[in-house]
């Protein structure tokens, strides 16, 4: 054999030899960047000292992409997607930030396309967590700027991967509403809820969404639910007396009503709701006489108890006028000029409390008075 031609065989093969060794140290010297960071992160040291040794490993591994033989290596790229998701979360310089947070995307879906047998599953499932995170801090700038679109489809991400973590699916049911999409707010508000959120605004909201789409029963149910976790809370409880009477439900919501007066006797909206019930809907008008005096105890100056007041008093008038007994028409009327009076008094620009003044008094022939509010009613 020539001796020129084996020594040119030997040089290629020791080139061969000392260029793979070349390509495994690029390998070695990122994966030993990996273990300096995960020891300086248990040890909490500053930023800088992280970024430095961040820097370092990313050195090596872009000489390994670089490589006609590492560049297809899943080692390559999962170490690229770590590093790179880990400068894009700690990094404050926002442009650097966003700039290694688009490599690191990138690099993590070449990993897991090369990673064929999971070899590197940690790291890959390690810079998957850091670019959710940074998605989480994206999307919340978005929602904070009211950009609920760009919001919406980042943080819908992060909860999709964090299904159990409520606070972020209530945040992407917000931005869902606020884009309008309603049915993807119930999917998220409702994936709170079945993981365990009890926060009484949640319940409220799907209530109202389910209550837009006409499907009452569901959103008397959300409001039940909500009421189990949050006993006697006072805007659940007023949205569900409000459902239950839009429903024609009116003997449940009685029942509602009469619990949370139990524990809110000073509660006047409660109080008047009651009595507001029984006169319009329970035949009632003893109880609701009763009940708007109830409310007035508690605010004198309460005017919509006071207009329903005196109605329940002309009411009665009327079915005394019916059964012909004058001696209770006459206390009935008087009752009702009186309590008018009153909120005519605190709202004198209420208009039905002046008309139902001048029937009375067209009814005692007080034409003066008569007169009077009508030329009232005519300067409005």
């Amino acid at each position: 054999m020539n001796q020129k031609f084996v020594f040119a065989l030997v040089f290629v093969c020791l080139a061969h030899i000392h260029q793979s060794f070349a390509q495994k140290s690029q390998i070695q010297l990122a994966q030993n960047s990996v273990g300096k960071l995960q020891a300086s992160i248990a040890n909490k040291e500053e930023v800088k000292k992280q970024l430095t040794i961040i820097g370092e490993g990313i050195k090596a591994v872009e000489a390994a992409q670089n490589d006609k033989k590492t560049k297809n290596w899943p080692e390559t790229w999962s170490i690229k997607a770590y590093l790179s998701s880990y400068v894009a979360l700690i990094d404050e310089n926002e442009a650097n930030s966003d700039k290694y947070y688009g490599l690191a995307t990138e690099a993590l879906e070449k990993a897991k396309e090369l990673d064929k047998y999971q070899a590197n599953s940690t790291l890959i499932k390690a810079a998957h967590y850091n670019i959710i995170i940074k998605k989480q801090a994206e999307g919340n700038k978005a929602y904070q700027q009211n950009d609920f679109m760009t919001a919406f489809g980042l943080l819908k991400q992060v909860s999709d991967y964090l299904p159990t973590d409520t606070a972020i699916a209530v945040n992407v049911a917000l931005c869902a509403q606020n884009i309008q999409s309603y049915d993807e707010a119930l999917t998220y508000f409702k994936r709170a809820k079945d993981n365990g959120i009890k926060n009484p605004v949640v319940f409220q909201q799907m209530a109202n969404i389910y209550a837009s789409k006409f499907e009452s029963e569901m959103a008397i149910k959300i409001l039940e639910d909500g009421l189990k976790l949050n006993p006697y809370h006072p805007f659940l409880t007023n949205d569900y007396i409000n459902l239950l009477l839009d429903n024609e439900k009116y003997t449940q919501a009685a029942k509602i009503i009469e619990g949370s007066i139990a524990t809110e006797k000073r509660n006047k909206l409660l109080l008047f709701l009651y009595g507001y019930l029984q006169q319009s809907h329970l035949n009632n008008s003893t109880g609701a006489e009763t009940t708007y005096k109830k409310a007035l105890e508690v605010d004198q100056n309460y005017f919509d108890a006071l207009y329903q007041l005196a109605l329940v008093y002309v009411n009665n008038a009327n079915s005394s006028l019916k059964d012909k007994n004058k001696q209770k028409f006459n206390s009935y009327v008087n009752r009702a000029e009186f309590t008018l009076l009153r909120a005519h008094e605190i709202n004198p620009n209420d208009k039905n409390t002046i008309q139902l003044l001048i029937e009375i008094y067209t009814r005692k022939d007080r034409l003066d008075k008569v007169q009077e509010l009508k030329r009232k009613l005519n300067e409005f």
